[in-house]
């Protein structure tokens, strides 16, 4: 597993977008999602997203709110979350990054929970009700660690808080394609590509895009628009979960190429 910057900088010299599929640990249950993870890095993936269950997830739509709160009805925790990271990782060549709720490092100490992520071989972290003005305890404790952060920037920010997120972030920067939860949409916001130009005004660092974004068309629309990075959650989440694991991993294996493909 690489790092986090240094995947964006081999997929530059290719001129090629990455494919950043989003994962909820413990839907349908913590063996699928082992199985999941190898699939996705078979599949394709860049880099994987994996959600740690939260019981109050405010950015999280309907779809991977009700992922998370069956695992958590299986009992499943953080502990879990990294043991699958920690079992996979020698057959995981993408870098895995942890979508996880601020509350629970805090509880645990950031120092403490930046060691417990970084020895499981966690290589970047997303916190999407971490506020930019109280970022710094994470990022500077987080870099000695091999942590790279990454910070998220709304449709309704300004350029000059695009510019100091822009600055502090690490590995790349997470856009948020729409105002709201994250979920399947029928199209991409055309804001996007305006908030990618003035990203790109302020930063050459890599951008990745999220939030609704669920066929190959949407995804190969953000690729031209501009973005480093394609993030998808809701539409993979929402496969997994249905029917028989083996089917929902076929699902997933599928959706995932029809993605891969199209960004290529």
């Amino acid at each position: 597993m690489t790092s986090i910057s240094a995947c964006f900088q081999s997929l530059r010299h290719q001129n090629k977008c990455a494919f950043i599929p989003f994962l909820t640990a413990g839907d349908p249950d913590l063996e699928t999602t082992a199985k999941a993870l190898k699939v996705l890095n078979v599949g394709g993936a860049d880099l994987i997203e994996l959600g740690v269950p939260y019981s109050d997830p405010l950015a999280d739509g309907p779809v991977i709110q009700a992922a998370a709160t069956r695992a958590l009805q299986k009992g499943v925790k953080l502990e879990d979350v990294l043991e699958i990271v920690r079992t996979t990782s020698s057959e995981i060549t993408a870098p895995i990054v942890l979508f996880n709720y601020y509350n629970p490092i805090f509880y645990r100490g950031v120092e403490s929970f930046l060691d417990l992520i970084a020895a499981a071989g966690v290589k970047g972290l997303v916190v999407p009700d971490l506020p930019l003005e109280e970022a710094h305890t994470l990022l500077n404790a987080a870099i000695e660690r091999g942590i790279e952060v990454i910070l998220l920037i709304a449709p309704t920010s300004s350029k000059e808080r695009i510019k100091v997120i822009a600055q502090q972030s690490q590995g790349f920067i997470y856009l948020v394609s729409v105002t709201g939860v994250t979920g399947m949409r029928t199209q991409v916001a055309t804001r996007v590509e305006e908030l990618i130009s003035l990203i790109r005004s302020v930063t050459d660092k890599p951008i990745g895009v999220g939030f609704g974004i669920s066929s190959p068309e949407q995804a190969l629309q953000v690729k031209q628009w501009g973005a480093n990075g394609v993030i998808v959650g809701s539409a993979i989440v929402k496969k997994l979960a249905e029917g028989t694991p083996e089917e929902g991993l076929q699902s997933v294996r599928e959706f995932c190429h029809s993605i891969q493909q199209a960004i290529v």
